[in-house]
């Protein structure tokens, strides 16, 4: 089988019904067995795209040879069959699986279908994401539900009924509006998934626990959803949102959006938000490219948009091809996995001077993007995963995080392959290196190492940082790599002259780094203390410790006791913050700073001179003119507070473009809503 994971299949070079018999039995083997190793074994060997491109060919081979077409092949059934670990139930009405295009031109020839069959100059869409869940089926007799059941196979599906009791997403009732009952039976279809915050907290439970991690928020909801016990799903954070309607007795609707308006009136849950009726294909796309640049930033994993003709009534005249409706496809996103081989593990040094381990891969394409590099975390995540140099591995990329290896393929190994120990020594400078008991943090013990002095004075001028901005990457490697700069100290002693030294600088550019470096003296307290990068004390913490002890002074003469009784500052960040300051030679940078002329204080302003004092700010959209943490420094310098969610407490939601649920909930709340312009004014005025 191993030979056929991905059939070496060229649909363009089968020309006779021979060839092509032998081309579609490789095909359907193939699927087959992923269906398999996807649905019963929940442990797939390939990624969606690829499963979905053997697929595609065994369409193209079909479409062009019917006599081959069986009722056993792969495109006659929706999915695969029932796990004999749950029961299985038979649909009402076949749950249909819709066709997944990748391609604009595609999109555009299904536009011409629609506007050929339906005899119309322009056709209304709805567009709305496609979720990255498990498509589920509820049926609701007299509005009380009483089946929840899996896709399965498209005709027969796995029962999750008690399951599905459990989600408090899930009416178990539905409710009436407007004085008109729900129907006396109404069977949904939706999507349960896994928000991406819940994903990583329950892999962190786990992780904590021993037990291994699931590869993704879809294979969570799949794995939770389909358990043998309820209270396990219970524990877990599973979500839904409802797309369509299958049956609504006695009751009908013009469109798709009318249908999902209804549902949500009737208690159930759906996304509206993102869904979106367009006239015409060029919409559509518009659409697609918008939610595409903004998927990152929402809650949950979603891999491409789904559109609809909106009418109803339109979708009844187009009707189904046997596995998929005419009148819908799928237009997925470029991929965020891929399948390659592990080539080899190389020791990246922090600025702290934690070795990270690093796959180097062979170069694949992710979304658009070359990868060849993914981060393994540790010694324990590779020992966890069982990762070996020569594996084959699956991949992920999301937005701009790092590309990280998800799992090894097992069933691909030859025995070549060969396991990893992080070294002993530093690989940079040689010195001994520390490996906790857990085997998820190894440290380089040498101060002097050039990787951590050159990551810990970019961190330091960094713009959340001391803010210099003549100094990025390249110009710091210069000054480390030239000896100029070995400590942070260092930095407040170059002179114009060190400086001419280094390649690509004339007097200008060398007076003005001197300058730039000089003027960052005057920042205050927390931006100093972020500079130095203590373990788990990001800019908001050190704002806060900044603000309760104003100055590194104070900070250093506090106490275990002092430091604790400050609200959201737990014992780990005190350990760091004590562990820190106690070292004899951040004591002797810090002096010698001082010396060196840098401030290290923050301005302290009286209760009464705090115009926001009391109040509550929530930011939402996109800010034109200034970035969002300098909103949010400049809400706290007055003595307000910056939110993340709107709630009755909230005073002023400030929103910019691409506003959305926040500012809707604003609005019901009768919240005063402010423009960015609007907001600037009023610093401006408070301020004066």
């Amino acid at each position: 089988m191993k030979d056929d994971i991905k059939p070496d299949v060229d649909v363009s070079s089968i020309h006779s019904e021979s060839e092509a018999k032998d081309a579609v039995q490789r095909l359907s083997r193939a699927i087959r067995y992923h269906n398999y190793r996807y649905y019963i074994l929940d442990s797939p060997l390939i990624t969606d795209p690829e499963y979905d491109a053997i697929m595609l060919k065994l369409i193209e081979l079909e479409e062009g040879f019917p006599n081959l077409v069986s009722e056993e092949s792969p495109t006659q059934r929706v999915g695969s069959s029932t796990s004999s670990s749950l029961e299985g139930v038979e649909h009402p009405i076949p749950m249909l699986s819709l066709k997944t295009v990748y391609e604009e031109s595609v999109v555009r020839k299904f536009e011409s279908t629609c506007m050929q069959e339906l005899s119309k100059e322009s056709v209304e869409y709805i567009v709305e994401p496609k979720f990255d869940g498990l498509a589920i089926e509820l049926i609701y007799d007299e509005g009380r539900l009483v089946m929840a059941s899996t896709r399965g196979d498209g005709i027969t599906g796995e029962d999750v009924t008690a399951n599905i009791k459990t989600m408090k997403d899930i009416p178990l009732l539905l409710q009436a509006f407007e004085k008109e009952d729900p129907p006396p039976r109404l069977i949904v279809r939706g999507e349960v998934y896994m928000s991406i915050d819940g994903f990583e907290k329950l892999n962190e439970l786990r992780a904590e626990n021993e037990e291994s991690l699931f590869a993704n928020p879809r294979n969570a909801a799949a794995g939770t959803l389909r358990q043998l016990d309820p209270n396990v799903t219970a524990k877990r954070p599973l979500r839904i949102f409802i797309y369509g309607v299958a049956a609504a007795e006695g009751y009908t609707f013009e469109t798709q959006l009318e249908a999902l308006q209804t549902l949500q009136k009737w208690g159930l849950r759906v996304n509206l938000e993102w869904a979106r009726v367009c006239t015409g294909i060029d919409g559509t796309l518009a659409y697609y490219q918008e939610i595409d640049e903004k998927r990152d930033n929402l809650p949950y994993e979603i891999d491409g948009v789904v559109i609809k003709v909106n009418n109803l009534t339109d979708q009844e005249s187009m009707g189904l091809r046997s596995r998929s409706p005419r009148w819908a496809v799928a237009y997925k996103f470029k991929a965020r996995q891929a399948t390659t081989k592990l080539l080899d593990i190389t020791v990246q040094v922090g600025r702290t001077g934690r070795l990270t381990p690093v796959a180097e891969l062979e170069p694949v394409i992710i979304g658009g993007v070359t990868v060849s590099r993914a981060s393994l975390h540790n010694q324990s995540e590779i020992d966890r995963k069982d990762i070996r140099i020569g594996d084959t591995v699956i991949v992920e990329r999301a937005g701009d995080v790092i590309p990280q290896v998800v799992t090894p393929v097992e069933d691909l190994r030859n025995g070549s392959e060969k396991k990893f120990t992080i070294p002993k020594k530093c690989p940079v400078c040689g010195g001994e290196t520390v490996t906790t008991s857990d085997k998820k943090s190894t440290q380089c013990t040498n101060l002097k190492c050039p990787a951590q002095v050159r990551r810990s004075i970019g961190h330091f001028v960094c713009r959340a940082g001391m803010d210099i901005e003549g100094l990025g990457p390249r110009r710091v490697n210069q000054l480390v790599g030239s000896g100029l700069v070995t400590s942070i100290p260092d930095l407040y002693k170059l002179s114009v002259d060190d400086v001419l030294t280094l390649e690509g600088f004339a007097e200008k550019s060398a007076e003005k780094l001197i300058d730039q470096i000089q003027q960052s003296k005057g920042q205050p307290c927390e931006r100093v203390l972020f500079g130095f990068g203590i373990p788990t004390i990001g800019y908001a913490t050190a704002r806060l410790l900044a603000k309760e002890f104003g100055s590194f002074e104070g900070l250093t003469n506090a106490s275990e006791s002092d430091l604790l009784k400050i609200d959201t500052v737990g014992p780990e960040i005190v350990r760091n913050v004590i562990e820190f300051i106690s070292k004899d030679e951040i004591q002797e940078q810090i002096q010698e700073l001082k010396i060196l002329g840098l401030e290290m204080s923050t301005e302290t302003r009286e209760i009464g001179a705090q115009p926001f004092q009391g109040l509550s700010f929530v930011f939402t959209g996109t800010l034109e003119k200034m970035k969002r943490p300098e909103a949010k420094e400049a809400v706290e310098k007055l003595g307000g507070k910056a939110s993340s969610g709107v709630s009755k407490k909230t005073d002023y939601v400030v929103a910019g473009p691409g506003a959305g649920s926040k500012l809707k909930k604003a609005k019901d709340l009768n919240i005063t809503i402010l423009s960015e312009s609007e907001f600037i004014e009023l610093l401006d005025k408070t301020e004066s």
